[in-house]
């Protein structure tokens, strides 16, 4: 399977049901009154952390996601039908950003741990919900609020106990392999790994920790050299680090030095991790280099292991003490900032266009005002005046006269098409 930690989506919630205007007409009874329901909920859309996900894989073949809007008001007072919320998994480990705002919203960091990220509409009131006791018979409802739509972007940081570091071809795979029952691929070519591979390596007591192997870490990475500047994210959950060596490689203490040099280019976080310095291939050295390279690194670290993970020399004693560092050292703090964003709760859409299309022609467009004369009668001039006292109130108007417009001129709104009189208007 594919590795794929970063991806885009799109999401759309559900818009609110209208509502109706309807009467109660029953045999008998006089002057029935208003019956008109109210207009159902649209549907939310969640986020959901799933520890069974492993990669962002799912969403390269689908990417737009869209909830079910809410069913309009009935006769009788029936309200409509309440839609489903959409609830979208995505890995434990998930960041999610809103591309259009360039804020996090949510770092889900635990199984089955949600977040809203885009609230579907409230359905529009019926006009049996307007009645009073001076206004018996109201001609009118109000629309559904529209649905949301937002562009968000993904990614993926691994959530494992312990990053396993290291060159090329020094052996990590192998190591993983042996100590886990991760399946990475093998071979004595460098980049064999081209994908963060995750290994659960169980301790004495029973229980486990995971481990993850990062690739490509070479000379250059946090400059976007090799492979390592695609995955170095993954560390920074870690616990601690173990930082494998080569200790056939020409100059073993030099390429540790690199790592680490990579490592504070990228984060000073990641430098300062705990890390377990592990010399690997010491079946195919001699005891003086051994001794050497024991006495060279032992300089600048407390804790350095010699092994051999193709013979399994030292591995017992390796993860023996892995495991008390896991329980030692607590969870890595996220230095990810959620921000509040209010954005994913706030339907209002009461923003509006003016055109100006010819010399006495005027186009007003807006979710809000279009879904408002989506549900006006223009034979009812009891709806055409409400509807002309909710503009006045949002300032279209107003508009309309900074626009130039001017007694007689044509305003058209959805298919509402009325005349414009300043009289009428401001009394």
């Amino acid at each position: 399977m594919k590795f794929i930690d970063k991806s885009k989506i799109r999401v759309v919630s559900g818009r609110g049901g209208n509502g109706m205007v309807a009467w109660r007409r029953e045999k008998y009874v006089d002057k029935g009154g208003p019956a008109g329901g109210d207009g159902g909920r649209g549907g939310d859309v969640y986020l959901v952390a799933d520890e069974n996900m492993s990669t962002l894989m799912d969403f390269k073949h689908k990417s737009v996601f869209k909830a079910e809007p809410g069913e309009n008001g009935g006769i009788k007072n029936m309200h409509g039908r309440c839609a489903k919320d959409l609830y979208i998994k995505v890995p434990v480990g998930t960041v999610v950003k809103d591309v259009k705002n360039n804020v996090i919203i949510a770092d889900l960091t635990k199984h089955e741990q949600k977040v809203l990220v885009a609230k579907g509409g409230r359905g529009g009131r019926g006009n049996a919900r307007f009645a009073t006791a001076q206004k018996r018979a109201p001609q009118f409802c109000e629309p559904g609020e529209p649905s949301i739509e937002r562009e968000l972007f993904l990614e993926l940081k691994l959530i494992a106990d312990v990053g396993l570091l290291g060159m090329p071809n020094a052996g990590k795979s192998t190591l993983i392999s042996r100590i886990s029952s991760a399946k990475p691929k093998i071979a004595d070519y460098p980049f064999t790994t081209l994908i963060p591979n995750l290994g659960v390596v169980k301790k004495r007591s029973g229980d486990g920790y995971v481990v993850a192997d990062i690739p490509g870490l070479i000379e250059g990475a946090s400059d976007g050299v090799g492979l390592g500047h695609d995955f170095l994210r993954h560390v920074e959950r870690c616990r601690f680090l173990l930082h494998l060596i080569d200790s056939t490689a020409d100059n073993p203490f030099e390429n540790y030095t690199k790592i680490n040099s990579e490592l504070k280019k990228y984060s000073e976080k990641l430098a300062q991790l705990y890390q377990i310095v592990v010399l690997n291939k010491i079946d195919a050295i001699d005891e003086d280099k051994k001794d050497a390279l024991f006495n060279q690194f032992s300089a600048v670290s407390n804790d350095v292991f010699m092994i051999s993970a193709v013979t399994g020399e030292n591995l017992e004693k390796l993860t023996d003490f892995m495991g008390a560092k896991v329980d030692e050292i607590p969870k890595s703090e996220t230095e990810i900032v959620v921000e509040e964003d209010l954005g994913a709760y706030n339907n209002d859409d009461s923003s509006f266009e003016i055109f100006k299309v010819a010399k006495d022609t005027f186009i007003v467009q807006g979710g809000k005002i279009s879904r408002l004369a989506g549900v006006t009668d223009e034979r009812n001039s009891e709806q055409v005046i409400r509807l002309q006292n909710i503009l006045k109130g949002m300032g279209v108007f107003d508009e309309l006269s900074k626009k130039g417009i001017k007694d007689g001129d044509t305003v058209i709104i959805g298919h509402l098409e009325f005349a414009f009189y300043s009289e009428e208007i401001y009394g």
